[in-house]
């Protein structure tokens, strides 16, 4: 299992620790996307809840979960794309990359947000 927390971890460490983890534990997992939705979860939590934020990445029984908790009540909501440089792609990549996806409130503390693969 790879755990990193803020303030001690950034999204390019989450990057490289993630891409360790899926060498040693998920070989058969797409480390593109994968990756990607890490780097995306981790630069919302850094960009949009301005506090506390823990990623954790496990292998259990053929299935790979990515976890990113954060202090943020606000649930995440797919933007309308901005080609122009506003944004709004990330939350729509993760919902197709991701082969399951979950958020859980922690009302008012927070949230969860879990993207999940199984093995093929």
């Amino acid at each position: 299992m790879v755990v990193i927390e803020f303030p001690h971890g950034d999204a390019a460490g989450a990057r490289r620790a993630t891409a360790e983890f899926l060498a040693r534990h998920c070989p058969w997992a797409d480390l593109d996307a994968v990756v990607l939705v890490v780097s995306e979860l981790v630069a919302n939590a850094i960009r949009h809840t301005g506090g506390w934020w823990r990623l954790c990445v496990r292998a259990v029984q053929g299935r790979l979960e990515v976890e990113l908790a954060d202090a943020s009540p606000r649930l995440p909501t797919p933007r309308a794309l901005d080609l122009s440089g506003g944004g709004g792609l990330g939350w729509h990549m993760v919902e197709r990359l991701a082969q399951r996806l979950e958020v859980t409130p922690h009302t008012p503390t927070g949230k969860t947000v879990t993207a999940t693969w199984m093995a093929p």
